[in-house]
């Protein structure tokens, strides 16, 4: 599994294409586009590479990973995947917008097939094990592709840090519980790849993120 990210909004957010070099099925894991130009750089690279869209992933339904996931999902005729825990702030976003003060057309979100931990996904021949991580939100999530060492962390976990919980519906144990017994428990050498800034590993965050 490849994964390339894109860096995009005010709030910079990644967005990631997780692809197959060999079948080029793809998945985006949150959307956050939220201009024009943003999207087309997306969708240039999915062009370019002549990839196979197969679905829409949200980590958690905050408004800087989701902004372009029904644009997305109504352009390449494909599904929004999240956590059902999550739906009441994918109906809020307007409300969400709003908060932030973002001068945006956005419309409230549709969950289309929902995921709960346990779960698995397929791109290609490579399983994708969905992780439930509340504690930034309700309905986080992580996904996290074993052969390829890697998992999605979304908002749970940065380099040295974690995701904010002063958002409604966050809280710090919860959080801090579900990095310890489903992040930091992976291999050492798996990488972790945030919602946010740059990418480390299990080992890295054991040793020197100072919330554990």
């Amino acid at each position: 599994m490849k994964a390339t990210k894109f860096t995009v909004n005010p709030f910079g957010e990644n967005t990631y294409l997780a692809w197959d070099e060999t079948t080029r099925h793809a998945i985006i894991i949150d959307p956050g586009m939220m201009q024009e130009h943003e999207r087309n750089v997306v969708t240039k690279f999915i062009d370019d590479n002549n990839l196979m869209m197969q679905q829409v992933l949200i980590t958690h339904v905050h408004i800087d990973h989701v902004t372009s996931a029904r644009w997305m999902a109504d352009r390449y005729d494909i599904t929004v995947a999240a956590s059902p825990l999550d739906a009441p702030y994918a109906l809020a976003l307007p409300e969400q917008a709003e908060h932030f003060r973002l001068r945006l057309p956005v419309e409230a979100l549709t969950i289309d097939q929902p995921l709960a931990d346990g779960d698995t996904l397929m791109l290609g021949d490579e399983t994708i094990h969905v992780l439930a991580m509340p504690g930034h939100s309700p309905g986080g999530l992580a996904f996290y592709a074993p052969d390829s060492e890697l998992v999605f962390t979304g908002d749970s976990i940065f380099e040295g840090s974690i995701g904010r919980t002063d958002l409604p519906g966050g809280d710090y144990s919860t959080l801090i519980n579900s990095i310890k017994e489903k992040i930091l428990t992976l291999p050492p050498q798996t990488l972790l790849i945030p919602g946010h800034g740059p990418t480390t590993t299990v080992a890295n965050e054991l040793e020197y993120n100072p919330f554990f």
